[in-house]
């Protein structure tokens, strides 16, 4: 379980590893490769139940979104790998509860463009709340569409380092601030958006997307490059929306 985590977010797959060197975003090692790559990644063409998908109005379900307990922390490290850039959080900083679970925050990341889209609509970024308990991972999204600045990305991308480097951020993030005042939510059941593609994901994304500038989405493609996967097929699954 340590290595499904560890594939989730945009690669944290450690560093110099060779299947942290095969898989990208771009050529040969691209998304649509990933499931030829390795026996590991099979799953990645094989799955019935891949993420992200594109998001349709869902079935009306209330109270199947997670409650979140996310407030200021501090102590947050950025560190950047091959695939983008992870925010590790101290243990028991953050927590939500889905189906009388309680999760704790491991980690956040960002993917540009968005990985998930709203009725054909793609976003310029998404942000990933990857969650554990007991094994089972809880992963909840948040879109951004292009608007004003966001105080918050500027603290983050400042922090972003050299490929391998892992720093602590000075003073508090407020996580907060990285979550919609209108917390209506599309629910699905899921995948890991990276090798090894693991279906064990239960997902959440918020309809109603944050601001975020030109700016900062030309700051974090120029730095850390665009990876996305694509929306794969929804299959039988259903979509649920709790507004």
């Amino acid at each position: 379980m340590k290595y499904v985590i560890a594939g989730l977010l945009a690669a944290t797959v450690p560093a110099g590893t060779a299947l942290a060197d095969e898989w990208g975003y771009a050529g040969e090692g691209a998304p649509e490769n990933w499931g030829a790559l390795s026996p590991d990644f099979a799953v990645c063409s094989a799955g019935v139940q891949q993420s992200p998908v594109d998001l349709v109005p869902g079935i009306i379900a209330d109270g199947v979104r997670p409650v979140l307990d996310f407030a200021d922390i501090s102590g947050v490290e950025a560190e950047r790998n091959a695939h983008g850039v992870t925010y590790h959080v101290p243990s028991g900083s953050a927590q939500l509860s889905l189906n009388g679970r309680s999760f704790d925050l491991l980690q956040f990341h960002f993917h540009a463009a968005s990985e998930h889209w709203v009725e054909g609509q793609p976003y310029p970024l998404e942000v990933h709340f990857v969650t554990a308990s007991e094994g089972d991972l809880a992963v909840v999204g948040v879109l951004f569409e292009r608007g004003e600045a966001h105080a918050t990305v500027d603290t983050l991308w400042d922090a972003i380092g050299e490929p391998g480097e892992r720093e602590e951020i000075d003073g508090t993030i407020s996580l907060a601030s990285l979550l919609p005042q209108d917390q209506a939510a599309f629910r699905y059941e899921g995948s890991l958006t990276t090798p090894p593609c693991s279906e064990v994901v239960s997902w959440t994304v918020f309809t109603t997307p944050l601001s975020v500038s030109d700016a900062q989405i030309d700051a974090f493609v120029d730095t850390v490059g665009e990876n996305a996967r694509p929306p794969q097929p929804l299959n039988r699954r259903y979509v649920l929306l709790d507004n």
